[in-house]
C-alpha cells in the first residue's frame, strides 16, 4: 500500500508514531505536515522525541482564520495527491488539516482513512465538531476507539467500514512510557511527584471569551499548592491582550511548551490535572491520574464514571470541589488494549 498521512497538530503526531511504524513494516508512507502548529516546541520537536520519519512535505500555512488556514491546506494537499496518487489517504482526529485532507481525498476520490472516528460532543460551536463530522461521512475506513464511538456513528447512519480498535493514543503511552519515566522534568522545574496540579488550557471556548478565562484563572488563586502550567503560545498571548498578569496566582509555575515525553511524566507524576484539551484527558486516564475537564462537555464521556474525569465548564465553584473530590475509578481498559495499530493496518491491507 501507499498511504499518505496528514499531519498538523501535536495530538496528531503523537497518534502517528505507533501508526506510521506500522504502516512502514511492509508499505510506503507519505508524511505531510500542514504546519498548523509551527511552533517547534509544538511540532517539530514531537517528530525527534516519537521517532516518526520527517514529513516528505511541509506546508507551512502558520496561524490565520479557519477559512483561511483550510483554504491554504487544501490547495496544496490536493497538488501533492495528485502527484503522489496514493491508495489512502490518513487523517486523524478534527483539526483543520483533517478536514483539509478529507476534502482534498475526497475530490479525487481517494478513499479516506480516519482515524479517532465517530467522537461527538453535540456542540457545533466547536470548529472541531464540524471538522470530525465532516470528515466521518466522507470517510472509507472509519476507525473508533470506543463503542460509545461506533454507536454516534451507527445514530447517523454510517455503519460500513466502521471498527472499534480501540484508542492509538493508548499505544503511543504504552510505547513512551519507560522513555518518559526518564525524563528530568520535575528536578527542572522544581516540583515534586504528586505534590503538584498539572495545567493545559488553549481551547477557543475559554481563551476567546474573557470571563470564562477569568473564572478559570479565579479558581487557579484559590487552589492551594503548586500548579505547574506548560503555556500555548495562542493562550499567553491572549492572557497578554487582557491585561492578566500570572504572576499574581499563587503557587503557579508558567513554563514553556514541552515535548511529548516530559509532558507525560507531568501527567503521570500529578496530584490532578485541570485541562480543556482531549488528548490530555484520555493521557490522564491512561497513566491514571484524575482529571478535571474546564468544558462544558466532553467526547470522552467513557473516562466521566468514578470521578475519573469530572467536567466543570468553566465555574470557579465547580472547579474547587471537583478539586476536592476522590477518584474512585480503578481505570477498566475502555481504549482498547494497546495494538491499534496493528488492527489499522490489517485492516486496511486486507480491503486493498
Amino acid at each position: 500500500m501507499k498511504i499518505v498521512t496528514v499531519l498538523g497538530a501535536r495530538p496528531q503526531f503523537i497518534k502517528a508514531g505507533p501508526v506510521s511504524r506500522e504502516i512502514r513494516k511492509n508499505h510506503e508512507e507519505i508524511i505531510i505536515h500542514t504546519g498548523q502548529h509551527y511552533d517547534a516546541n509544538m511540532s517539530d520537536i514531537f517528530f525527534t522525541e516519537l521517532n516518526i520519519p520527517k514529513p516528505d512535505y511541509h506546508l507551512n500555512v502558520g496561524s490565520g482564520s479557519h477559512g483561511v488556514q483550510t483554504a491554504n491546506m487544501l490547495i496544496q494537499i490536493e497538488e501533492i495527491l495528485l502527484k503522489e496518487t496514493p491508495d489512502y489517504v490518513l487523517v486523524y482526529g478534527d483539526t483543520n488539516s483533517t478536514l483539509a485532507g478529507s476534502l482534498a481525498a475526497s475530490k479525487l476520490h481517494i478513499p479516506i482513512v480516519h482515524v479517532e472516528a465517530g467522537l461527538r460532543s453535540f456542540n457545533k460551536k466547536m470548529p472541531e465538531e464540524v471538522n470530525r463530522i465532516l470528515t466521518d461521512h466522507v470517510s472509507s475506513f472509519l476507525f473508533c476507539p470506543s463503542d460509545t464511538s461506533v454507536k454516534n456513528l451507527k445514530d447517523e447512519n454510517i455503519t460500513k467500514h466502521v471498527y472499534n480498535v480501540g484508542d492509538v493514543m493508548y499505544d503511543a503511552v504504552r510505547y513512551n512510557q519507560d522513555i518518559a519515566d526518564k525524563s528530568t522534568i520535575l528536578t527542572d522545574i522544581g516540583a515534586a511527584s504528586k505534590d503538584y496540579y498539572l495545567i493545559t488550557v488553549h481551547r477557543a471556548e475559554n481563551t476567546e471569551d474573557r470571563e470564562r478565562i477569568e473564572n478559570i484563572l479565579a479558581a487557579f488563586s484559590r487552589i492551594e499548592g503548586t500548579k505547574v502550567w506548560p503555556i500555548h503560545p495562542r493562550t499567553k498571548n491572549k492572557l497578554l491582550s487582557y491585561g492578566i498578569d500570572l504572576d499574581k496566582i499563587p503557587g503557579l509555575k508558567v513554563i514553556e511548551p514541552i515535548g511529548y515525553l516530559d509532558m507525560l511524566c507531568l501527567e503521570k507524576n500529578a496530584k490532578k490535572i485541570l485541562t480543556d484539551s482531549g488528548g490530555v484527558q484520555k493521557e490522564a486516564y491512561f497513566v491514571q491520574t484524575p482529571c478535571v475537564t474546564l468544558r462544558d462537555e466532553t467526547e470522552w464521556v467513557e473516562t466521566l464514571k468514578d470521578n475519573a474525569n469530572v467536567l466543570v465548564g468553566a465555574n470557579t465553584e465547580k472547579i474547587l470541589e471537583a478539586v476536592q473530590l476522590t477518584c474512585d475509578s480503578d481505570y477498566p481498559p475502555i481504549f482498547g488494549s494497546g495494538n491499534t495499530s496493528e488492527q489499522i493496518v490489517k485492516i486496511l491491507s486486507d480491503n486493498q
